[in-house]
């Protein structure tokens, strides 16, 4: 891959062009002067994942091994949560705990991470985070587009040389595509898996259509038990079963660059903190390089691990989703109940769980751009993508 002088780029002022046009997931590198490296960097104009990993772990994924073709690069994988957790954290608070350790060790000097503004708990607000305050501000997901890469031009001015970055797969595709321009001495990139997301209006419609009281929810996740949680204000949580969503009315909901993404496992982080390939309560950590293990080194004390574990099948289910998700089938409230429970006692789990979750997007994702964007599809999709989506029969 090959960029230009980074001296060129800092003439370019910040612009609100966005080159990907419709298929842009507003990861805020437009809105810097590393515009100038947009069509090489942006993960929905130009896919690079196999050179990017090269570049960041020393090796592709082996497309001969399932584990690499499904999670990515990686020295191993756990299931992990807090002794103690982090009062007000989505589950126990390994990420922030984890940043708190980065900056107050010395490893780095800043943080970027995401709180949201004052006035509204879903509207992302990119920080440089340099104390422990900033970064538990910061902690619960938001499952908004989120211009991580907005804040560059502030690590540039500020001088520091050592930086952790907490981000998404498209946002990190980009910034390790600009790495070597920052200047930077040491990037840490601590990763979450990332499905779904929404505009800002696209995620009231979500909220309103799905949970009893939109205006309370505080953070929610579609779980392992096929169960999207809401946690709302007073503490109570709200189950709501997959397959009674309204698909009908959330069909178009996810923004398009989501519907095109074929990293949902963050392949490009040296360390990722999900949930999805973990028993329920649980998080699932990948070490993908060194870095990502000196990261989880520091917090060693402060967890309790087990071993990964796969069991079930998917297959079947991801099959018979691919056509009710298509038709936007949506089943009555108690049939949606019932087969949730029935799956989630004999369907998969750990990390076929995972693998269903994966193939379930990929499918979908495959389609998505086969039938909006014909003429990106081959280069696009990349080769572990391809692969996965080989194993099933789909529509037209």
């Amino acid at each position: 891959m090959t960029l230009a002088p980074h001296k060129k780029a800092k003439a370019l002022k910040p612009s609100s062009r966005r080159p990907a046009k419709e298929l842009c997931s507003e990861c805020g590198l437009c809105d810097t002067h590393y515009i100038h490296y947009v069509k090489e960097a942006c993960a929905f104009i130009h896919q690079q994942i196999p050179a990017l990993e090269e570049q960041t772990h020393g090796r592709s994924r082996d497309l001969d091994n399932s584990d690499d073709v499904y999670f990515g690069v990686n020295q191993g994988m756990t299931a992990a949560r807090k002794i103690e957790p982090i009062a007000g954290a989505q589950w126990t608070g390994i990420v922030s705990t984890i940043a708190i350790q980065m900056l107050e060790s010395g490893k780095v000097e800043g943080v970027v991470c995401v709180q949201n503004t004052e006035e509204d708990r879903f509207q992302p607000k990119p920080i440089i985070a340099r104390s422990r305050e900033e970064i538990l501000a910061a902690r619960v997901n938001k499952p908004t587009l989120s211009p991580n890469l907005s804040v560059l031009e502030q690590v540039e001015q500020s001088g520091m040389k050592r930086l952790l970055v907490i981000g998404v797969g498209c946002q990190i595709q980009a910034l390790r595509a600009v790495e070597k321009q920052l200047g930077l001495e040491k990037l840490y990139v601590l990763g979450t898996p990332c499905t779904d997301n929404v505009t800002r209006a696209g995620l009231q419609t979500f909220l309103e259509t799905t949970s009893r009281s939109p205006e309370t929810v505080v953070y929610y996740e579609f779980m392992q038990d096929f169960q999207v949680h809401f946690k709302h204000e007073d503490g109570s949580t709200e189950l709501v079963p997959f397959f009674g969503l309204k698909t009908n009315k959330l069909k178009d909901v996810f923004a398009p660059s989501c519907l095109s993404c074929f990293d949902y496992v963050n392949s490009l982080a040296d360390l990722v903190v999900g949930y999805m390939g973990a028993p329920f309560g649980w998080q699932w950590i990948v070490v993908r390089n060194d870095r990502g293990q000196e990261m989880l080194d520091l917090v060693d004390e402060q967890i309790e691990t087990q071993p990964v574990m796969s069991a079930g099948d998917r297959k079947n289910a991801v099959q018979q989703s691919i056509p009710a998700y298509d038709k936007a089938v949506t089943l009555p409230m108690w049939a949606a109940k019932l087969m949730g429970v029935v799956i989630e006692k004999i369907g998969p789990k750990g990390l076929e769980y995972a693998r269903f979750s994966i193939d379930s997007h990929f499918t979908r994702n495959y389609l998505y751009v086969k039938r909006n964007h014909p003429e990106k599809l081959d280069q696009h999709v990349p080769p572990h993508a391809k692969q996965i989506v080989s194993q099933y029969k789909l529509p037209d």
